[in-house]
């Protein structure tokens, strides 16, 4: 018998149907399988483990045996793959964490706010993990981005996030993002844990603690605040009571103080609290943006602000907020408690793409207010139809009513009307914006002209003009 040929002798893959096509699809279905069904993928390190078979195929030469090059390659891809498996099996299972998230529901615009995330290792092996937490509901900036913690078998650890919010309103941390690594770090595993939350972003009310700060000083010139000198004083005698040290000594009652024999001064009632309601228009007249705020930011801004101060002077105060329906009602009434239930209704108010029903707001304003107030419309009007429609409303309140109309000036309608130029495109469009002043001048002479006061002002400085008004109505009994 003669030898077979030495190519016939030799062990060739391919004759088993083992092509380097069929072995890749071979590990890419499992992996695939992992991937959509257990959410288990594998990380750069299994990566540059499994490149090893293609460095060996370039460095052993082809021509020296086909047959030997093929099973080196293959036996060195089965045991990256033997090790990929052993250290597949060492992933925790999904029961062996527990996550939770602590955190106060209320946060200020801008301001930092802290939350703190607990994981908890159920399992008998040290675990390494990556955490993340749920920042897509809103516009929110968290640092860091995410943590990478290493616990102990049956060891409790904690995550300590700073959540700056960037937008005001109520929104919802629905989960807690996690990856588990297995033991030898070449496999992940991405596990959502269910953590839900509610997150309250209210208005920085930052400049409301100045203005105490500076009214206890008097110092309120620096924010634009002037002293109001009062037409005269309260006159309605209220009871007598005992002298104390920075009581007037013209309040004295010499004859109450002879008879008890020991000094008595007359205590005077105070004005009856007055009502300040604010009519804030949430509509598209609104949209225009400053300085990456909303006129409707400002004017919730202006509006929290003149609320504390009128408080602060004991009266009520109340909102209304609308755009084409009634969004809120906070009917007035004093106290601390007042603050707090107004900022709760305008924080989640945005300004909407619709048309104002200034019909259906001061319908709503005759039926539930009916007894005299400050009525406070904030607002803005680029058209005479709007317009119009405003001056009959608050024109019809005069007498049961004092109204105040508060216009927001549009920054880019200024500065077009204020820098003109020879080019005609600019030319034109300062044209335009100036006549469109110049109407907007006349819709104020014409709501002044029917007793209604009007303010006209920048977003930025309203909050001083409009507390300068309200003081001033006060020092004149006007309301």
């Amino acid at each position: 018998m003669q030898p077979l040929p030495n190519a016939a002798a030799e062990f060739s893959l391919i004759d088993w149907g083992i092509t380097p096509w069929t072995a890749l699809l071979a590990c890419a279905l499992p992996l695939l399988a992992l991937i959509f069904f257990q959410r288990i993928y594998p990380t750069g390190r299994l990566a540059w483990l499994a490149s090893i078979p293609f460095w060996l195929s370039l460095l052993i030469p082809w021509s020296w045996s086909p047959s030997w090059w093929w099973m080196m390659v293959a036996l060195s891809a089965l045991v990256i793959a033997l090790l990929a498996v052993m250290d597949l099996l060492t992933l925790p299972a999904l029961g062996s964490l527990q996550v939770s998230r602590q955190m106060q529901r209320v946060a200020s615009l801008g301001n930092t706010h802290q939350v703190e995330l607990t994981i908890d290792n159920r399992s008998h092996r040290t675990l390494s993990l990556w955490v993340r937490d749920d920042t897509t509901s809103g516009d929110m900036e968290i640092c860091p981005e995410s943590q990478e913690l290493r616990l102990a078998p049956q060891q409790r650890g904690f995550a300590h996030f700073k959540l700056i919010p960037r937008q005001r309103g109520e929104f919802s941390l629905a989960k807690v993002y996690t990856q588990v690594f297995s033991l030898g770090g070449l496999w992940r595993r991405l596990v959502d844990f269910s953590c839900p939350a509610k997150l309250h972003v209210y208005p920085n009310i930052k400049q409301i603690g100045e203005y105490a700060l500076l009214a206890r000083t008097n110092r309120l010139s620096q924010i634009g605040v002037r002293r109001t000198r009062k037409a005269g004083q309260d006159s309605n005698f209220e009871r007598l009571r005992d002298y104390q040290q920075d009581d007037n000594y013209r309040h004295i009652d010499w004859r109450s103080t002879a008879r008890r024999q020991k000094l008595t001064v007359k205590q005077f009632q105070t004005d009856q609290s007055q009502r300040v309601i604010f009519l804030l228009d949430c509509g598209r007249m609104m949209t225009n943006e400053h300085q990456q705020m909303s006129l409707l930011d400002y004017a919730l801004n202006s509006t929290l602000m003149l609320s504390y101060v009128a408080l602060s002077q004991g009266d009520s105060v109340g909102m209304i907020c609308f755009s084409d329906r009634i969004h809120a009602y906070v009917p007035p009434a004093g106290g601390k408690g007042q603050m707090n239930r107004i900022l709760h209704a305008g924080f989640n108010q945005f300004p909407q793409l619709v048309q104002s029903r200034f019909d259906d707001a001061f319908l709503y304003l005759s039926n539930h207010c009916r007894r005299r107030s400050l009525v406070v419309l904030i607002s803005n009007v680029i058209d005479q139809v709007n317009a119009d429609e405003i001056q009959n409303y608050m024109g019809n309140l005069i007498g049961c009513h004092l109204p105040l109309m508060v216009l927001l000036r549009d920054h880019r309608i200024f500065d077009a009307a204020d820098n003109p130029a020879p080019d005609p495109e600019v030319l034109y469009r300062s044209a335009a914006a100036a006549q469109l002043l110049l109407w907007r001048h006349h819709v104020l002479q014409r709501l002044k002209a029917t007793g209604t006061l009007a303010l006209d002002g920048f977003p930025e400085e309203m909050t001083a003009n409009m507390i300068n008004q309200y003081l001033d109505i006060k020092a004149r009994h006007a309301l």
